[in-house]
């Protein structure tokens, strides 16, 4: 028998097409549809590039106000799935909490093939998630949802309790559009796999956010975190950073899968996370450490092509704008569930059960 070649972790095996994104690591690229991700995080809204992503096409003002008042229409969580987050203990993580809650929205009307209006319904209420088990644990209230805000900037109005200031809503909405999308990365295909089968919307996406809450996929911002408070001062960046590339350890928010020279993401939130933070103690320490993990990089893996990622400014434009690290992760998925739910769809349109092979390696029975 003809053995199969095998593709450890999947590497160079396209396992379908799609018109959603490109993501081309060798040269740096992220585009959405037909669109440059860093001008879409640059020039438009949350709201704008879901449409884009689950449309096919930016909005029209009509269509981009429709879309919003279908999202507002949607925040607010079923008191069952309230009651059930309230019975939670307060020592389990945000992501296993953000999974059960999502869990706890299937209906008996999400049947194949999921629909646009299941898309909205969760991605509306994911924030009110992750915002009310935050609330509970700091011991105060919940916040129902505002709707005279936009979906980013209710967000943080149902976090920090208050209007957020436009510029850390203009701040957040760049890193929200930034991560809405990104290929055929682990969760995604997670997502797909799941829907591949003819299973709901709301299984898909529960897959998607199990596998997100890995630590090599969604936990590198509130690690990157983790490592400048270490660091703690830029005389203490190079012996700190060197002795972890000595231990053969990896430096956080440096380094990423697919690409192998500059994140386009982490271009564009550098520059936003530069407007926040000019006068940030804290941004300033990262700026020095990210120059010299480059540096150190180069010097200890000169053969590979390691660069800041997303993650390393995602940190800086969260800390910013006052997100606890515990909620970093969530945050993420807050946004991915746009990509991973369009993807869901486009699955859907041309649906074939994914079910690759494997070799066996095991001893034949006599």
């Amino acid at each position: 028998m003809a053995e199969n070649i095998i593709a450890i972790g999947l590497d160079n095996v396209v396992v379908a097409e799609t018109d959603l994104s490109l993501v081309d690591g060798q040269n740096g690229l992220l585009v959405y549809r037909n669109h440059w991700a860093r001008d879409l995080a640059i020039h438009h809204t949350f709201e704008e590039v879901a449409h884009l992503l689950w449309y096919g096409e930016l909005p029209t003002e009509q269509q981009l106000n429709a879309l919003k008042e279908k999202l507002k229409a949607n925040r607010t969580l079923p008191a069952h799935v309230k009651a059930a987050l309230d019975q939670i203990p307060a020592d389990v993580d945000m992501m296993s909490v953000l999974r059960t809650g999502v869990s706890l929205l299937a209906e008996p009307t999400h049947a194949w093939p999921p629909t646009l209006e299941q898309v909205i319904s969760l991605t509306a209420k994911m924030p009110t998630i992750v915002a009310y088990r935050q609330a509970c644990l700091q011991g105060t209230e919940p916040l129902e949802p505002n709707s005279a805000l936009d979906h980013t900037a209710n967000y943080l109005y149902m976090l920090k309790g208050e209007i957020p200031h436009p510029a850390h809503v203009r701040a957040l909405d760049a890193y929200l559009i930034l991560t809405q999308e990104h290929g055929m990365n682990a969760s995604t295909f997670a997502a797909r796999v799941v829907a591949s089968t003819r299973s709901d919307l709301i299984s898909s996406i529960t897959a998607a956010i199990g596998a997100l809450k890995g630590p090599l996929h969604g936990g590198a911002p509130s690690e990157v975190t983790e490592m400048i408070e270490q660091i703690g001062t830029k005389e203490n960046a190079e012996p700190w950073l060197r002795a972890k590339l000595e231990k053969g350890e990896r430096l956080m928010g440096f380094g990423h899968r697919v690409y192998k020279t500059i994140d386009p993401r982490a271009t564009a939130l550098r520059v936003v996370a530069s407007e926040l933070s000019a006068d940030d103690p804290w941004f300033d320490l990262a700026t020095h450490v990210e120059q010299v993990g480059l540096k150190l990089l180069a010097e200890y893996k000169p053969n590979r092509k390691l660069n800041t990622n997303v993650e390393f400014f995602a940190a800086a434009v969260m800390r910013a704008v006052g997100l606890d690290d515990a909620i970093f992760t969530p945050t993420f998925a807050v946004s991915r569930v746009v990509g991973w739910s369009a993807h869901v769809l486009e699955q859907a349109a041309n649906n074939r059960i994914i079910r690759p092979q494997s070799n066996y390696t095991g001893v034949m029975p006599e």
